[in-house]
């Protein structure tokens, strides 16, 4: 749901929830793989982020959206390091804004050829080959990080294991799309619904979901394509864009045909409106298209910001739109009870997918659309992602029609339906008897990221919930072997099964317990950090509003939602019950290596060399320091890296905080381990505030200059 302006709003207030909207996208794109807004959507509430922060520094914020990009690192695999940052690319929805551009491009480097490409739609990967061999595959992640998905990888049929020929560079990375043809697409999702299964929305999520499943033999069997669209290396032997995607030709990778070198303007918009028709008829995914820089000397020249490279932009489709009959309005009724209305549709084909129904998000949005049932509506993927309603035909609609009435009772257990100040929604306060919110509830509990209980499933809970087994998550623990074993689909192997998955998760650790417990607005990151302030469940039970607040990331609203929680005399009985069950209600302590940085405190910018950022984390724990967000004058040292954040290093200069390289920490804990001065360690080594030594200087200036050839997207 798109974050809507409110005129009464102050520009400060607009900015904070900007970003803790954007932040919730970024979210669900990136870590779910269940994108909430179109790209378009998000595009346009960054550019008007970016717009307000540059008209109030003041309010700058090295955690805003606008200076980070999302990830899709996860736990199931292992997390790699690329050779060579993946950027990401500017976009653009304008033919102005895209010729602009190409006027700053020629007005800095001259005459110049571009290179146009269908943007395929599906997710990054970078394929890194040594001695002609494929060595590993990478998601793109963070952009310095990302997944290592070799083995899956090694499943699509169009990604050469063994390179062609004999003059391709000893070492290199070509990057490229995985992406999932729509013949593919149809077939798994007709697949799921045959089993029963919710269908993927779009092929992007299906391509991405299936890239991180864990059995390669599954994501075999589901079709992937695979199109290489750019090489990275040091002292790659080519000039061009074109000349490199030629010789990776000849070495058996698969390359579009679809590319076409411009020279100017109005070839290039020739190439976008030939596309934007014919794309239609292409049996896989595309949104738009990317405008490269042809010649590797002009790209150096024009060089990239933090984030992309100023050689290249995407170009994105308008959305593709179609007209059909809004036959009924429907109602579903998540785990927190929030009503979601939902627009069933007379079957249309848009952007290559069938859809029959939209998600209305509100009440407010279908008093704003005027919908009624039988009208002729405008549905639109936005980002050709989610289906969408964003209009009315009134010339066609019936005479008898009559505004739709929005439901004040629960669809399912016929309550009263509620809503609270602020919120958009409507919500069933029966949560101990709406069976949609009781199920809604344990799923959340078995999920991955929750308890792990990955023996059962959502059929699983809902058949032990139909047989009177499992009325609250509670409950799961009682279960035996013998009560499972007859039921449908079961049998005894798969009884014995579920139940030692069930006895496998009380050694969850206690912040997972917290988030598993489903509390409103607890979300994974949120239940960290309230594990890690107050250490146990019992201590935080028994927190006033004021004790709540002062964990990180924790406000108001969340603070009265935990409230909320621990007065309903059910969910205190099911905690018991819980405790009984053997759950880690606290958090487990660890022996520290030592106390070398005690009283210390850290702020960590940068890509390193020997540590990923999650390891120096830890080492600072491990050592007794403590680790912050964002540079203040608390902060005892700034941790650089390379590609330093600029305002975290601008900051930690004015504000007179030492600046450290990785060595400089490494050599602090060995010196410290051993007993020595922390004053006179800081002479020696250059840590004290306003040095001007090379630890102090090169994350920035290493970085002030052109890339690295290697250094694309």
């Amino acid at each position: 749901m798109t974050s809507c302006y409110n005129p009464v709003m102050t520009e400060e207030q607009r900015i904070k929830e900007l970003r803790a909207h954007l932040n919730y996208c970024n979210y669900c794109y990136y870590i779910e793989n269940a994108p909430i807004v179109s790209d378009y959507e998000f595009d346009t509430m960054l550019r008007e982020l970016q717009d307000l922060e540059a008209a109030h520094p003041e309010m700058a914020d090295p955690n805003s959206p606008t200076a980070r990009v999302g990830s899709d690192v996860t736990n199931e695999f292992r997390s790699i390091e690329h050779t060579f940052p993946m950027l990401s690319l500017s976009n653009t929805y304008s033919l102005d804004e895209l010729h602009e551009w190409i006027d700053r491009v020629q007005k800095e480097i001259g005459e110049s050829e571009f290179v146009c490409e269908l943007k395929f739609d599906g997710t990054a990967i970078s394929l890194t080959y040594r001695h002609g061999a494929l060595l590993r595959a990478v998601t793109r992640g963070d952009g310095t990080r990302g997944d290592d998905v070799t083995e899956n990888i090694r499943t699509i049929r169009s990604v050469p294991l063994t390179l062609t020929g004999n003059d391709y560079p000893d070492f290199f990375e070509i990057r490229g799309e995985v992406f999932m043809p729509y013949a593919s697409f149809d077939r798994l999702n007709a697949e799921r619904e045959a089993n029963g299964e919710p269908p993927f929305a779009n092929p992007r999520n299906a391509a991405a979901g299936t890239l991180k499943q864990q059995s390669s033999q599954v994501v075999a069997r589901r079709g992937l394509d695979c199109t290489l669209y750019q090489l990275a290396g040091d002292n790659l032997p080519y000039d061009s864009h074109w000349g490199s995607l030629e010789a990776a030709r000849k070495w058996g990778f698969r390359i579009s045909d679809n590319k076409a070198i411009c020279r100017n303007t109005e070839e290039i918009d020739a190439y976008i409106n030939h596309w934007d028709t014919a794309r239609k008829a292409l049996p896989f995914p595309t949104d738009g298209v990317v405008i490269k820089v042809n010649r590797f000397a002009d790209r150096r020249a024009l060089g990239s910001t933090a984030k992309a490279p100023k050689w290249a932009v995407a170009y994105k489709f308008k959305a593709e739109q179609a007209l059909t009959r809004l036959l009924k309005v429907t109602y579903q009724v998540g785990r927190t009870g929030a009503i979601t209305p939902v627009a069933n549709l007379e079957p249309v084909l848009l952007a290559g997918t069938v859809v029959k129904r939209a998600t209305l998000h509100n009440a407010d949005q279908i008093a704003a659309l005027d919908l009624r049932e039988g009208d002729m509506v405008y549905v639109e993927k936005g980002g050709e992602i989610i289906p969408k309603i964003t209009g009315v035909d009134l010339s066609q609609r019936p005479a008898y029609s009559r505004p739709l009435e929005y439901i004040t009772e629960c669809p399912v257990c016929h309550s009263k339906l509620v809503r609270y100040e602020g919120e958009a929604k409507h919500y069933c306060p029966n949560q101990s008897h709406c069976r949609p919110q009781i199920l809604g509830r344990i799923i959340h509990f078995i999920r991955r990221k929750a308890m792990n209980i990955d023996s059962l499933g959502e059929e699983t809970v809902e058949l032990l919930f139909e047989n009177g087994l499992v009325g609250c998550i509670a409950d799961l623990y009682d279960l035996r072997a013998e009560q499972l074993a007859p039921l449908p689909r079961l049998g005894e192997k798969s009884a014995e099964n579920i139940i030692g998955s069930i006895r496998r998760s009380t050694e969850v650790p206690f912040h997972r317990v917290l988030f598993a417990l489903g509390i409103r607005f607890v979300g994974e990151t949120t239940a960290k950090y309230l594990a890690a302030h107050f250490r146990s469940l019992d201590a935080m039970m028994a927190a006033s509003r004021e004790q709540l607040i002062e964990a990180e990331e924790v406000g108001d609203k969340i603070a009265d939602s935990i409230l909320d929680y621990f007065a309903d005399e059910q969910n205190r009985a099911i905690i018991e019950r819980l405790r009984s069950a053997g759950l880690q209600f606290e958090a487990r302590q660890q022996t520290p290596a030592s106390e070398a940085l005690q009283g210390l405190t850290f702020v960590i910018s940068g890509t390193f060399h020997n540590h990923s950022r999650d390891e120096l984390k830890a080492m600072i724990e491990a050592h007794g320091g403590k680790n912050l967000a964002a540079v203040s004058a608390n902060t005892s040292y700034l941790l650089a890296g390379d590609k330093i954040g600029p305002a975290k290093l601008q900051k930690a200069q004015k504000l007179g905080i030492a600046i450290i390289s990785e060595d400089d920490f490494e050599r602090m804990i060995a010196d410290r381990m051993v007993g020595g001065n922390p004053s006179d360690e800081a002479e020696d080594t250059g840590l004290i505030p306003d040095t001007t030594t090379d630890s102090t200087k090169n994350p920035a200036e290493e970085n002030s200059g052109q890339p690295q050839q290697g250094t694309l997207f």
